[in-house]
């Protein structure tokens, strides 16, 4: 009877054991999925913070874009284009400096930043290049030099090659474009799962991991920028139209497009770039026919955000530089 009694009670010590575990783990579970759980920010809320005038929003190619026009309007115009992931932000320095001789035009890519989402969901390269003429068009800019930073490169020299007439100078730095090991061209490569889960979790510690390569000091990568690029980054509809252009992308060989750039060309590398190392730098080298490397030691990916004053330096010269 007693024995029996405590095999029972023991049993029981057992479930309860079995279900405090269980319990304890759904808990940890639900708490895991809550810290992950990373929701939309409002664009009101995105547009007090960080929209410097209600006029900077433009209906340009069928959508809402942020731009910034700074500069005297007749000047030569520079055309600011950022990088995946980025924003117009990320030329604040440069643009300071540069607006006392240049008109300088920086605008959020669809669907980044604080600019809608392309009402087609296109974020093909060769719809962000006709974002680009429309752009310059409403402006009234017939001729322009570009100014492109990784993805933003890519789009630069692709429109210097569809649109030679448009184009004064190319600053590409680390540009887009060749394949990486394992990618080929012609063919659209597929978004990882993980990717695609940044729709839904995105806690910023995870996003400062993320940035952290591509700063050659990451020492320089400071809360206010991971902040900025969080907060951006959770504009309604970014992360989704994000994910579509990853999606869109599809690679071509880049040679024969480069070799028909005749525009003078800076190509600025971090030393330290660990996103689109300084070894690509070869391969733009080679197909530019009008083309000078500058290499910048101890940065990476972003030299305009981490040592501004030092990675403006050649592009001034380069800018102020007559064509022979």
């Amino acid at each position: 009877m007693s024995s029996g009694l405590i095999k029972c009670t023991n049993e029981t010590t057992k479930m309860k054991l079995l279900f405090a575990v269980l319990f304890t783990t759904v808990v940890m579970l639900i708490a895991v999925g809550i810290w992950l759980w990373t929701p939309d920010k409002s664009r009101g809320e995105l547009e007090a913070k960080y929209l410097g005038d209600p006029g900077d929003l433009l209906q340009i190619a069928g959508m809402q874009l942020h731009v910034r026009d700074s500069g005297p309007k007749d000047a030569p115009a520079l055309l600011l284009l950022h990088g995946f992931g980025s924003s117009l932000q990320t030329w604040e320095p440069w643009a300071r400096a540069l607006c006392s001789d240049y008109r300088v035009l920086r605008f959020d890519m669809p669907g980044a930043g604080l600019s809608a989402a392309d009402p087609n969901g296109d974020y093909s390269d060769a719809r962000s290049m006709q974002v680009l003429i429309a752009l310059m068009d409403h402006f009234g800019i017939a001729k322009a030099s570009l100014i492109g930073n990784s993805m933003g490169g890519k789009i630069a020299w692709k429109f210097a090659a569809a649109f030679p007439a448009r184009i004064d100078k190319l600053v590409l730095i680390s540009p887009d474009g060749f394949a990486s090991p394992g990618e080929e061209y012609g063919k659209r490569q597929p978004v990882p799962s993980m990717v695609r889960l940044m729709r839904y979790a995105l806690p910023k510690p995870i996003l400062k991991m993320n940035l952290y390569p591509a700063y050659g000091d990451p020492a320089k990568l400071t809360d206010d920028i991971v902040t900025r690029y969080h907060d951006l980054l959770l504009g309604s509809g970014n992360r989704d139209a994000m994910i579509a252009r990853m999606e869109q992308t599809e690679l071509i060989n880049p040679e024969p497009l480069l070799r028909s750039i005749m525009a003078p060309t800076l190509l600025l590398w971090g030393q330290k770039d660990a996103m689109i190392p300084l070894a690509n730098a070869d391969d733009y080298a080679k197909a530019l026919p009008d083309r000078k490397l500058v290499v910048l030691p101890g940065l990476g990916h972003l030299p305009q955000e981490e040592a501004p004053e030092t990675s403006l330096v050649p592009v001034k010269e380069f800018l102020a530089a007559k064509r022979p």
